[in-house]
């Protein structure tokens, strides 16, 4: 029995959408440079949640509009902390609930970075599992530009994709690294013509979409898992993992397709 579509959240600044069997998140404040405002990081982190409970969604896209991904915070509507209290609470009351729902996000999460992508903008792509880069795209952790340390989980994220060093280096400067670069360092795991990204995007996630959902969910699952935990965990995880995925109908399906020599069907059931 599968749940029922879940409500999306509606606000200026974030279209939220499902379509076929993908959501998609899409920044729309092309005049900011996609900045985000505080009721966008609500919204935000309550389409991660949505997407999760509806059973109809299958796999995430995360995207912009205009000539950029997304320049971060919009440090206007967020407004100053006025003590060291204050400024902690932003974070972790505000922005930090965005980083924790796409952790909870047990469904392939696809950036279709259209552009730069800078400081909090950055961090946003590198909690998605799959970053297809425009090839007008470009990336920095901008922060220290600024005198800021990164707000965003870029501490966490970056060495784990790009290396310690290679990380340090991007934190400590604050430069821009342009697509190419991007697919050099695992930043960018695909570039794409800009003018197909949208396209390219949704064809991944709809490949992605089209495979038997619970086994996708708990090879994300077990990834995750995997990044902190011995070998003998992972396998033990992983075993059970197997046990839950070959007691569903789609396993079934999909051995019979296979066995049938035609294209599976799965509820996800």
């Amino acid at each position: 029995m599968t749940s029922p579509p879940t409500a999306l959240p509606s606000v200026p600044g974030l279209d939220v959408r499902v379509e076929d069997h993908v959501g998609w998140i899409v920044l729309d404040r092309p005049r900011h440079k996609n900045a985000f405002t505080g009721e966008m990081l609500r919204a935000w982190a309550e389409a991660y949640r949505a997407f999760q409970a509806d059973d109809h969604v299958r796999a995430v896209v995360l995207t912009g509009t205009g000539d950029a991904f997304c320049a971060g915070a919009d440090l206007g509507d967020l407004g100053q902390a006025r003590s060291p209290l204050d400024s902690r609470r932003l974070m972790t009351e505000h922005v930090h609930p965005v980083a924790r729902a796409a952790e909870d996000l047990a469904k392939p999460l696809i950036a279709a970075v259209n552009g730069a992508a800078v400081g909090a903008g950055m961090d946003m792509a590198l909690m998605c599992d799959y970053r297809i880069a425009s090839d007008r795209a470009r990336f920095s952790e901008g922060y220290v530009r600024v005198g800021l340390v990164p707000g965003d989980g870029g501490c966490h994220y970056l060495p784990r994709i790009v290396g310690r060093s290679r990380a340090l280096r991007l934190l400590w400067t604050g430069e821009f690294v342009d697509a190419d670069q991007a697919l050099a360092w695992g930043l960018a795991d695909e570039i794409c013509v800009h003018d197909r990204l949208r396209e390219r995007a949704g064809e991944f996630a709809a490949t992605l979409a089209s495979q038997p959902p619970v086994a996708v969910e708990l090879i994300k699952r077990a990834v995750q898992a995997g990044e902190h935990a011995d070998l003998r965990t992972s396998l033990d995880l992983i075993a059970s993992h197997q046990a839950v995925v070959l007691a569903t109908g789609d396993s079934a399906e999909a051995l019979s397709a296979f066995r049938d020599k035609r294209p599976p069907h799965y509820t996800g059931a």
